[in-house]
């Protein structure tokens, strides 16, 4: 088996303070590791970053058709956002365009990334709700699905029929039989599987067609919405949102908890995937940049590039503390 390698260090006082190995893989149109870092074999939870995935029921069963979602819903349901109004507001609505509302969901309550949000709650003390949840977006269309479908109410339930067509949908795009699944963050199943499955998946979605099957016309629906409304899929300041608009809508990219990250570019018919061992998101950010940027479609001095790779650290007063880049060898 091969080994996680290094990928992205951290320097300080020219001296190597910290460094995070991980895996990488870019598969071709036919599912083929065009290239390779670490182990491709190597079994992850994809966590966050396979929500277009969980989304493509959804879309192929005809819920989405059936409830009129928008491009913009369809987006929200690969989101991992912020809490702001924008999205907020959006999950208000489409719950209440379901006959449904807040209770119905079962993603669980936090606090919303969004600072102004956060603050608003504080201000008029008022408590979060699971519509702040950052996973609200994608179980708003599992409870459009599930709607559909018939189900109870009970749909992250890992047997529920919701979540038995997410998992037949996962192995069928991955090409492999899920070696098990965990409790994500937001009390849904997440399926595992190899890297080599992931970026296998991502290239599919690469290389779907709004003229092919219902699957293939649901994967390449959800590439677009995802690639034309970043600012839905995360939010400002975040990885996903500010590099996907560097690109102009051409590419679409996801990450997930503990430093998953993925990416489809369509005009290259490739996918991508991204695990680093030690859970750190600045070292996924720091290596999707990098493997986009050797791809030519993410511009090396683009600022949200430049965010994150050869990203120099400064601390509260401005002074240049150090530089987090790529680790000799790697690329």
């Amino acid at each position: 088996m091969t080994k996680a390698i290094p990928m992205v260090e951290l320097w300080r006082g020219g001296m190597l303070e910290s460094s995070h190995v991980g895996h990488a893989v870019i598969c071709g149109p036919d599912g083929e590791v065009v290239d390779a870092w670490g182990d491709p074999a190597a079994v992850i939870f994809p966590r966050s970053s396979c929500k277009m995935i969980q989304a493509l029921p959804l879309l192929e069963s005809g819920a989405a058709e059936a409830y009129g979602l928008t491009d913009a819903q369809v987006a929200l349901s690969c989101a991992s956002h912020q809490g702001a109004a924008l999205h907020t507001g959006m999950v208000t609505r489409w719950l209440a365009a379901l006959d449904l509302a807040e209770p119905d969901l079962r993603c669980g309550s936090h606090e919303p990334y969004d600072r102004a949000e956060r603050d608003r709650l504080i201000k008029t003390d008022t408590s979060p709700c699971q519509i702040h949840n950052n996973c609200s977006g994608k179980h708003s269309g599992f409870l459009t699905l599930n709607k559909h479908l018939g189900g109870h109410a009970d749909y992250v339930e890992h047997d529920h029929p919701v979540q038995r067509a997410v998992k037949a949908a996962f192995e069928e795009v991955t090409g492999e039989t899920s070696a098990g699944w965990g409790i994500d963050g937001c009390s849904a199943p997440n399926f595992a599987t190899s890297l080599h499955g992931l970026a296998r998946a991502m290239a599919y979605f690469a290389n779907a067609s709004d003229g092919g099957d219902a699957r293939s016309r649901a994967a390449n629906r959800l590439t677009a919405a995802m690639a034309s409304y970043p600012d839905l899929v995360a939010g400002e300041g975040r990885a996903c949102t500010e590099l996907m608009r560097a690109m102009d809508g051409r590419v679409a990219i996801k990450t997930g908890a503990e430093a998953v990250f993925v990416a489809i570019v369509p005009e290259r018919q490739i996918g991508i995937a991204v695990k680093i061992v030690d859970g750190n998101s600045r070292a996924s950010e720091a290596v999707i940049a990098a493997l986009l940027v050797r791809l030519g479609v993410l511009e090396a001095d683009h600022p949200a590039t430049r965010k994150r790779l050869n990203a120099v650290q400064t601390n509260w007063r401005g002074k240049q503390t150090g530089i987090l880049q790529l680790a000799p060898g790697f690329l």
